[in-house]
């Protein structure tokens, strides 16, 4: 034994000497590195070469970058191998919280963007964060201890320059042998993926770093090389793809007011859902269920980095957001748009945005104005957006928000396009005790638990608004939309997902499902129902201009009309991934999408077929949306009856902003308030909210004020209290 013993102590390093420390760092940032790849991220891992690939990936950077220091002598080579270590840890601490709640990786563009949307962000990463996380600071904080108490020494010996380059060499030739690998398990791994989790499971997180600042170089590049003639396959794309307007719908509501409520982190999963036999949200379910609503119950997010940026980019100009960052905040302050509220503009429309935070979150208050919105309410429009009590960490409580909205809201000229973005359902889903009037669900994930709250409290905050609309007489004139922009619960909590939906565990079928959100068009006379096509968020640009009688032929947009009769039902994912009527793929899988059935292209040489031609229509859509973007392409195309938005006619300054509302209501007349001989409509907005003066709520007793009054119920249209859909729509 005592010689097995001397033989190994002969052959273990000496950590003394400064290729020994070096391997024992390469070592301990190659583990915590797959640790992490293991524990915080959903790489997708499949089979015996992909886990190798894993293991093997954090390697090669940590031998390139750890190598630096052998080209150095003494007490600077130990210390720079340390501060190499925990710049690594950093990034890799970062990237864990932030896919913990993104299912995402750190971009260059989102570091670089952190200006337009840290306001408040520190309470989310209290929620976020585990002590587990430290783990990955735990080597240092060791290494640092033997160093500062000369456990481990100062090795004087220079490591010679030839065996530091021979090292660094390994470290690259290494790297290559794992691309190669890689590239035979995913050929074009890098030239036609748009999901980074392929980058970081086959080449690592680093590379993905080194990959995401190329790509944001080349695409800083496009648009200085780009020209007209580029404009030309994207034209032909889509006048290939071009979907019929539908002729029953076609113009049906022109005229009218559109006021998009923007549902922050609303899932489609919560329509009709319930809590111990209670439904979350009441009456979200009724006008879900209204015959004069439009409900889409296979409509699906379909947002990247941008996440909320993303789907108002998708909304307002039938554009995707881009595959890294945020589109709004990269591009929205100097690219050319054609969006809805400009296009809405030149047709008579005055149009707003209502946001209780602050006008700079996602870069708003300067995209808005290359959109062409009129208006910008934001937090210096709102009496004590800054109470600590009004406040929900994202911008002022929904029921407080609303009710002062509705201040601005009866000043605009009609008829007007309106946008008002909630955030109260927004994560981390905590709400004060005084809010609360549902129990949390029981998922164990307290991450979760709480969303239901939240989203009741939106749900009431929504109830009193409508009653608020159809008093004022508002509502009768007025085309209402509601979206969810994105998933509220991320697909990192399969357990939690699981138990919600009642099932033992989550397939990657489940997952794609989850990425539903509702979508839902009112007016009063609308012939509704529940409509089963399948679409996203592209699709809302074309639907509602064409609800409103506007032709979007001439439009550079990549959505089609949900109502279209010949429309294709294929949603992309910013990732590439895609759900159509028959197929779907996600995260690698593919399956029959009405009935969940997993399949194998290759065994199916139909589907194989259908297959490969939706993923060519993916990937074109999502290119040619990206080369719009990145290139400012339409800053080369003018469509007929538009004029190019100029940003410097357009200012959110409060003093400007109530000067131009005041000016624009005594010349129009046209406006709610002017309609009631000049006097405000808001005595009659009720609201239970306890930081106005109403009871605080209860678990056991929801306030009848937050629930849709028999009175509203019965005063003109058919509010649904009891309806079901006339139809249920098909296409």
């Amino acid at each position: 034994m005592q010689r097995v013993m001397l033989a190994i102590k002969k052959k273990w390093p000496d950590f003394n000497a400064t290729v020994g420390f070096f391997l024992l760092s390469v070592f301990l940032v190659w583990i915590k590195t797959y640790w992490a790849y293991k524990t915080s991220f959903s790489l997708g891992v499949k089979g015996t070469l992909q886990e190798f690939i894993l293991i093997l990936n954090p390697l090669p950077t940590a031998i390139i970058l750890l190598s630096i220091a052998l080209y150095f002598r003494g007490k600077v080579a130990y210390w720079l191998m340390i501060l190499i270590n925990l710049i690594q840890s950093i990034w890799l601490f970062a990237n864990m919280l932030y896919y913990r709640e993104f299912s995402d990786f750190l971009s260059l563009n989102i570091i670089n963007s952190g200006g337009s949307v840290e306001n408040n962000l520190g309470k989310s990463i209290a929620e976020i964060i585990s002590p587990f996380d430290f783990l990955v600071f735990l080597d240092i904080t060791i290494l640092i201890l033997l160093v500062l108490f000369k456990r481990i020494k100062y090795d004087k010996v220079i490591v010679q320059k030839r065996f530091a380059a021979l090292t660094t060499l390994f470290g690259i030739v290494l790297m290559l042998v794992g691309y190669g690998i890689s590239s035979k398990d995913r050929s074009g791994l890098l030239t036609r993926t748009f999901d980074n989790n392929y980058i970081v499971k086959y080449l690592g997180l680093n590379e993905y770093a080194a990959y995401n600042m190329f790509k944001t170089k080349q695409t800083a590049d496009v648009k200085k090389d780009a020209d007209a003639q580029d404009l030309n396959k994207i034209k032909n794309y889509l006048k290939d793809n071009q979907a019929l307007q539908n002729a029953a719908y076609f113009g049906k509501e022109k005229g009218k007011n559109v006021i998009m409520f923007h549902l922050e982190s609303f899932q489609q999963f919560l329509i009709d859902y319930k809590v111990d036999g209670v439904e979350v949200t009441p009456n979200l379910n009724k006008f879900y269920h209204d015959q004069n609503t439009l409900s889409f119950d296979n409509f699906y997010n379909q947002v990247g980095q941008g996440k909320t940026a993303d789907a108002e980019m998708m909304l307002e100009t039938g554009l995707f957001g881009t595959a890294s960052g945020s589109a709004m905040v990269n591009y929205g302050t100097s690219n050319t748009y054609q969006a809805v509220p400009a296009i809405l503009d030149q047709q008579g429309y005055t149009t707003a945005a209502l946001h209780g935070d602050v006008a700079s979150f996602w870069n708003r208050d300067n995209t808005y104005k290359s959109w062409g919105y009129d208006y910008f309410f934001s937090k210096p429009y709102f009496k004590n957006a800054d109470n600590a009590n009004y406040n929900i960490g994202y911008g002022m409580k929904d029921k407080i928000f609303l009710k002062d909205s509705a201040k601005y809201l009866e000043q605009l000229p009609q008829p007007f396009y309106s946008k008002i973005i909630t955030v109260t359902n927004h994560y981390p889903y905590d709400l004060d005790k005084q809010n609360i009037s549902i129990a949390k669900t029981k998922t164990s994930d307290k991450t979760v638990d709480g969303y239901v709250q939240t989203a009741r409290y939106l749900d009431q905050s929504f109830a009193e608004f409508l009653n608020w609309m159809k008093k004022s007489g508002l509502y009768d004139n007025s085309v209402i939309a509601l979206y969810g922009d994105h998933y509220g619960i991320s697909e990192n909590h399969k357990a939690a997902i699981a138990k919600l939906t009642g099932k033992k565990s989550t397939t990657n079928f489940d997952l794609a499902n989850w990425q539903k959100v509702p979508f839902m068009v009112h007016a009063p006379g609308l012939k509704g129902g529940v409509n089963h096509t399948y679409g996203g968020e592209i699709d809302v640009m074309p639907t509602i201009l064409h609800l409103l009688g506007k032709s979007t032929q001439d439009n550079i947009q990549f959505g089609q009309d949900l109502l279209s009769p010949n429309r294709r039902q294929i949603v992309p994912f910013r990732n590439g991934d895609w759900v159509s009527a028959e197929y779907m793929k996600y995260g690698g899988d593919y399956y029959v999408t009405t009935t969940g059935t997993k399949i194998k292209p290759k065994e199916d040489p139909r589907a194989k077929e259908i297959i490969d031609q939706t993923q060519s229509y993916v990937d074109k859509m999502l290119t040619y949306s990206d080369d719009v973007q990145t290139g400012d392409l339409l800053r080369f195309y003018k469509p007929k009856d538009f004029k190019k938005v100029n940003i410097k006619d357009y200012s959110y300054q409060r003093a400007k902003g109530m000067s131009l509302l005041q000016k624009m209501n005594k010349e129009h007349k046209t406006s709610i308030k002017a309609q009631h001989d000049n006097k405000s409509t808001l005595k009659d907005y009720v609201t239970d909210a306890p930081e106005l003066g109403g009871e605080p709520q209860t678990i056991q007793e929801v306030s009848s004020s937050s629930e849709l009054s028999k009175t509203d119920e019965n005063n003109g249209e058919d509010d649904g209290a009891n309806a079901t859909p006339t139809t249920d729509i098909q296409q």
